[in-house]
């Protein structure tokens, strides 16, 4: 016959150590929050929201209306209000509000796929291709049109949203490879390795079959023009997972910026975290390249916009990529269009030369935001 001994009674230092956990979860948890903020209070970063929102109207009626080829104001309104079988007609309905639509999925999409690699990462410096998902949607759309002869874009979408997501669940084996599963530094660190092998395989391929080049020449640059409607829906079921998934995830990456254990210690599942947020970005990303291509320095440059803003709530972050992502991406392809004309520069070509730019003058201003 066993006794069992009773429990003995609680005294003020296993009471301290104890608590001791939740006063540097705590703390941590206050400091994040202060730090600081272009506005602060849901209110002001509500009113802030609205007039992005109304910016980002704006962009897209100017989207519209302007292009390589002048078209009357009262001409783009006669053509959106009562559309007719002419020319100009054409241009507005089949040509700038379908390549508008567009960037602006694309750029939404890039843009909060962004977000949530350099929130799961904790990387300021991180994108949507470090996890090799642009290169993995490159290099399966060079082998359908190289190897299987693909030509449709609608076919290439399916191609390259698969590469996406094979190359992302291969990043993530290699990166949980070995004790301890994954973390963020091996996730990277396969990522910026496999990208780097596909990019060279992608390349070989388009020198070796010149004929495969000059079909990806267009989508190689990052572009959305040409993009249909009818080549967005397939994919666009997939992007509103993501950002759904995403929203939902924004809580539990406010946790893990504390750090992977006090997000333990304060109840958040971070391996579940991780997995659905990799989930989502290969949603994201890698639907948006297969529409428009590879395009750069989106998803890197707008969160940090975001946070400026904001301070490091996910939850706004996400809210204001959203609708930043979009205004930017379709102020590039704005540009790209009058630059040079009656020739065009694609949008991934733009994005990198005011992208750039912008985010040196952030760091020289010391208001890049920490993570």
């Amino acid at each position: 016959m066993s006794i069992s001994a009773r429990p003995a009674p609680p005294t003020a230092s296993t009471l301290a150590s104890a608590e001791a956990p939740a006063a540097p979860a705590s703390s941590a948890a206050l400091a994040a929050a202060s730090r600081p903020g272009l506005v602060r209070g849901a209110g002001p970063r509500i009113g802030w929201l609205l007039l992005a929102t109304v910016g980002l109207l704006g962009v897209t009626v100017l989207s519209v209306i302007v292009g390589a080829r002048d078209l009357p104001l009262a001409t783009v309104w006669e053509a959106v209000i009562s559309r007719q079988a002419i020319e100009t007609h054409y241009v507005v309905w089949d040509l700038r509000i379908p390549r508008t639509l567009v960037a602006i999925v694309v750029g939404a999409s890039l843009g909060v796929a962004g977000a949530l690699v350099q929130a799961l990462t904790r990387n300021p410096l991180a994108d949507p291709g470090i996890l090799g998902v642009n290169s993995g949607a490159a290099f399966a759309v060079t082998v359908g049109v190289g190897v299987f002869g693909l030509s449709s874009v609608v076919s290439t979408i399916w191609f390259a949203f698969g590469g996406a997501l094979i190359v992302t669940v291969a990043v993530y084996a290699i990166g949980a490879a070995g004790r301890g599963g994954a973390d963020p530094m091996r996730l990277v660190l396969a990522g910026v390795a496999l990208g780097a092998a596909l990019s060279g395989a992608t390349s070989a391929l388009t020198l070796l079959d010149p004929s495969a080049f000059d079909k990806l020449r267009n989508w190689g640059a990052g572009s959305v023009v040409g993009r249909e409607l009818t080549q967005v829906w397939p994919v666009l079921p997939f992007l509103a997972v993501g950002i759904v998934l995403a929203l939902c995830m924004a809580q539990t990456l406010n946790a893990i910026a504390l750090g992977e254990d006090l997000a333990s210690a304060l109840g958040a599942n971070v391996l579940r975290t991780r997995i659905i947020v990799i989930i989502a970005v290969t949603l994201l990303a890698g639907g948006a390249t297969a529409i428009a291509g590879p395009i750069g320095f989106i998803g890197l440059m707008v969160p940090h916009v975001a946070r400026w803003i904001t301070g490091p709530d996910q939850r706004w972050i996400l809210a204001f990529t959203l609708v930043l992502a979009p205004i930017l991406l379709l102020l590039a392809d704005i540009a790209g269009r009058i630059l040079m004309r009656p020739a065009e520069i694609p949008v991934g070509i733009v994005t990198a030369f005011i992208g750039a730019p912008v985010l040196i003058f952030l760091i020289r201003r010391r208001r890049l935001s920490q993570l």
